[in-house]
């Protein structure tokens, strides 16, 4: 068997080298698919960030042999690939955008069959990547990673926003009712309106008690001269008593002295008999 032709050779490298660098591998069936057809197709595809390419059937086998992936199964019937790689942008392609652009495509046109691919050196079905195809774009689901990380910080940024604006919008309405610290020096004296003078209930009773209280000082003071008159009076009767007694006992002792002297005399006459 003669050598193969350089041809082939520089195009099982350019597969070999597509399914190296390619984040995802679709593959697809395109019988039927005119020229038209297939610009619109790669157009959707490029959008995505996918690259449809038709090789050879052998050509691909011969590349993904090299590259270690199983696909044989896939490669029957006249066989389109779209590698996903780097959109027109410069930003990176998305397995799910390319397999939905594919999906939305073949419901239109009914001659594309969506055959199956390889994620991660994995072997997905055509019922795979038609699952793959319902799930949010890559740029989607960065970005509801993005919010659900924002979210929180959000949320406490607005927690701690709202403290001072919760304190000033309750100042200023302090203000505006005038409660302010400064509202009752700046606000201007009223006049009070002239009242007619309650009259005291009490009054009576404060002067009854008033009353009450003059006279019992002077019950009081009667009491103590009645007192201090009987105490005198019982002081001048004991004067009286023990003079009185002092008296008697003088007596007693003038009629003692006086019987004594006469009995003195009475004996001295009874002597000078």
């Amino acid at each position: 068997m003669g050598d193969p032709r350089p041809d082939k050779v520089a195009v099982v490298e350019e597969v070999k080298q597509k399914l190296a660098d390619a984040d995802g591998v679709l593959l697809t069936e395109y019988r039927g698919l005119n020229v038209k057809a297939l610009a619109d197709l790669r157009r959707a595809l490029r959008d995505a960030g996918g690259e449809y390419k038709i090789y050879k059937n052998t050509l691909v086998r011969l590349a993904a042999q090299d590259a270690g992936l199983e696909i044989d199964d896939l490669l029957t019937g006249p066989t389109a690939i779209a590698f996903v790689g780097v959109r027109a942008d410069g930003s990176a392609g998305d397995v799910a955008a390319v397999a939905k652009a594919l999906k939305d495509f073949a419901k239109t046109n009914d001659s594309l069959v969506i055959k199956g691919g390889v994620l991660d050196n994995q072997l997905l079905s055509a019922d795979d990547l038609k699952a793959l195809a319902e799930l949010p774009s890559r740029d989607v689901l960065l970005a509801q990673l993005a919010g659900a990380f924002q979210a929180p910080m959000a949320k406490f940024a607005g927690l701690l926003a709202a403290v001072p604006r919760d304190f000033a919008y309750g100042l200023q309405a302090l203000i505006e009712k005038g409660g302010g610290p400064n509202a009752a020096a700046d606000a201007p004296a009223e006049e009070a309106p002239a009242e007619e003078p309650a009259v005291d209930e009490a009054a009576p009773e404060a002067e009854a008690s008033s009353d009450e209280s003059g006279e019992a000082p002077e019950a009081e003071a009667t009491a103590v001269e009645a007192t201090e008159e009987v105490v005198a009076d019982e002081a001048q009767e004991e004067t009286e008593t023990e003079a009185s007694a002092d008296a008697d006992t003088g007596d007693a002792s003038d009629d003692e002295a006086g019987d004594a002297g006469d009995d003195s005399g009475d004996a001295g006459e009874e002597q000078e008999a």
